[in-house]
């Protein structure tokens, strides 16, 4: 059972990270619901050509990079990812993307991505993934408030700790925000991993 929490007056999304509140409470206190569950994620039919080459410099590069910070991981897990979805269908990527829906949703978010009508944004975390979440909870929701219906019901987010990456689902219309109960692991899991971002992106799933 959700408990009523306090808030201060301002708060940053990375504020969230550090709240000693369940994720649960904090969407609840927006005015959401909350689930884990085992999200059916959409995933492209077309084969990702680049795949194994992608998948070789990752595994090639691992061994030398220390990753021993957030930035370690952004940089060299995470960008890449992104960077071959760029090539793949031209998604407008921005980096640090400036958010503010109230006072109490504000922020920078990691990564906003835009492929026509279709968003996806990532949070990068430097090792713990439900503290992550609750940052992912409060950017999902300041999106809905500013975002244009044309958007779609469902807006999608991530956590990424560089290795390991889990999404969530806001649904719009129910007010509900769903997190996956699959992790997906890089470099083993980057096939999968890469059909889904560009199903996401492209809004064509199987």
């Amino acid at each position: 059972m959700a408990q009523t929490i306090e808030l201060p007056e301002s708060c940053y999304f990375s504020d969230y990270f550090k709240l000693n509140y369940y994720l649960e409470d904090i969407v609840t206190h927006f005015g959401y619901s909350f689930e884990l569950t085992s999200l059916v994620l959409p995933k492209t039919e077309r084969p990702v050509e680049t795949i194994d080459r992608l998948r070789q410099r990752l595994e090639e590069s691992l061994p030398f990079v220390t990753f021993d910070s957030e930035a370690a991981r952004r940089e060299f897990l995470i960008a890449p990812l992104v960077l071959e979805l760029v090539h793949l269908i031209h998604v407008k990527v921005k980096v640090s993307y400036s958010l503010k829906a109230t006072d109490q949703l504000k922020g920078l978010l990691d990564y906003y991505l835009q492929s026509g009508h279709n968003l996806l944004i990532i949070e990068a975390k430097d090792e713990n993934l439900e503290r992550g979440f609750k940052q992912l909870a409060a950017e999902l929701i300041a999106l809905d408030k500013v975002t244009d219906p044309s958007a779609g019901n469902l807006l999608y987010g991530a956590v990424s700790i560089g290795r390991i990456w889990q999404f969530a689902v806001l649904d719009r219309q129910q007010k509900k925000i769903s997190q996956d109960l699959e992790l997906y692991r890089v470099p083993t899991d980057v096939e999968i991993l890469m059909k889904i971002l560009v199903a996401i992106l492209s809004g064509k799933s199987i």
